[in-house]
């Protein structure tokens, strides 16, 4: 047994086992909660056959529903389908897998882009199912102003990135034009309120909340860019899981961080264990440049600097072959802090997919 298996939890499915997902679960003296359980297909430049590649999905899918049997509650950090599956796909056996159980989402009307607060009402009518309307569900909103997060990204706000800096201010603008219009949408179309129904799901918002199940307490915090700032990817809700002393800390979708501010967050909070995205390796340097890949390097080292006893370290960054030397520094790093820095499918005894094909 490892580390992880003594503290109940299990690794379900992560990139480098083959199909995008980071989706874990916790064993509590409640029963078990699910983290995230969606799973999808490899990007077309990742080297397998489609059906190779959606044969894939299917297996990660059929784990996860396999431990959905026994929980009894779900968390799901934001509207990827990488990260939740809708209540009708086709590849799950179970419709009514997620019935009965509490269920924290992401909350679907604030901070949030516009394609994940579509995802997030397709996903509620899905739960809901047939015969069912989210109408019923729906008030007026409850906030008509919203802080910029920028505003708490003080040790990035005030770095200087040389010659990128012009760059950076001009998409920091175009940033704060799309976060001004999102809170237009957020302060004047309706809100999906959190609900029980009668076979006792719940449905609850999960942004800057804490929930105990049993002998274990999940902080879910506020929400993070999915990425760098204004990422138009949207915000993801990071997780703290205590249990017996020990801090486990599970990213969600910060791309590395590329933050500087969130690397401390993390950092500060000492933990025991880290589960982190990597950052989307497969993307340099189109829609991740020299500079954000540095940051993310940067921020994973000062990751590691905190001592974790055990880092896994995945998603994104299995998504190509250059991902090791793309992240050598990261390595070099762990090795000199001693910290045991592993894909889950080391982790797990075997080696990630993209190393072998």
């Amino acid at each position: 047994m490892g580390l992880l298996e003594d503290l109940g939890i299990r690794l379900l499915w992560l990139d480098s086992m083959g199909a995008k997902s980071f989706s874990i679960s916790v064993e509590t003296s409640d029963g078990k909660v699910v983290i995230d359980p969606g799973a999808a297909a490899m990007q077309p430049s990742y080297p397998l056959p489609p059906e190779k590649k959606w044969e894939l999905r299917r297996k990660a899918l059929r784990t996860i529903e396999s431990e959905l049997v026994d929980a009894v509650a779900v968390i799901i950090t934001h509207y990827h389908y990488d990260h939740h599956f809708l209540p009708g796909d086709e590849d799950i056996s179970n419709k009514g897998a997620l019935r009965g159980k509490t269920i924290i989402l992401k909350d679907p009307n604030k901070y949030i882009n516009e394609s994940q607060w579509k995802r997030a009402r397709l996903f509620l009518t899905e739960l809901l199912g047939p015969g069912a309307s989210l109408r019923e569900f729906l008030e007026e909103p409850r906030e008509k102003s919203f802080e910029d997060p920028m505003k708490y990204l003080t040790i990035a706000s005030s770095r200087d990135f040389g010659p990128y800096q012009e760059r950076r201010n001009e998409l920091l603008e175009k940033g704060r034009r799309w976060f001004r219009k999102l809170v237009k949408k957020w302060s004047s179309e309706p809100w999906v309120r959190e609900f029980e129904l009668d076979d006792g799901t719940r449905v609850l918002w999960g942004d800057n909340r804490t929930f105990r199940f049993g002998d274990v307490e999940f902080q879910l915090l506020d929400p993070w860019f999915h990425g760098v700032e204004y990422d138009r990817t949207g915000w993801v809700i990071p997780i703290v899981i205590r249990r017996s002393g020990t801090l486990i800390f599970h990213s969600s979708d910060v791309m590395g961080p590329e933050i500087e501010d969130y690397a401390q967050r993390i950092a500060n909070l000492r933990p025991d264990i880290v589960l982190l995205d990597g950052p989307p390796t497969y993307l340099f340097p189109f829609l991740l440049n020299r500079v954000n890949l540095s940051r993310a390097v940067e921020n994973a080292i000062t990751i590691l600097r905190s001592s974790p006893e055990v880092v896994i370290y995945d998603h994104h960054l299995l998504r190509e072959k250059k991902w090791r030397k793309r992240l050598s520094e990261v390595f070099g790093a762990a090795k000199e802090e001693g910290v045991s820095l592993l894909t889950a499918a080391e982790y797990l005894g075997g080696k990630p997919l993209i190393d072998l094909i």
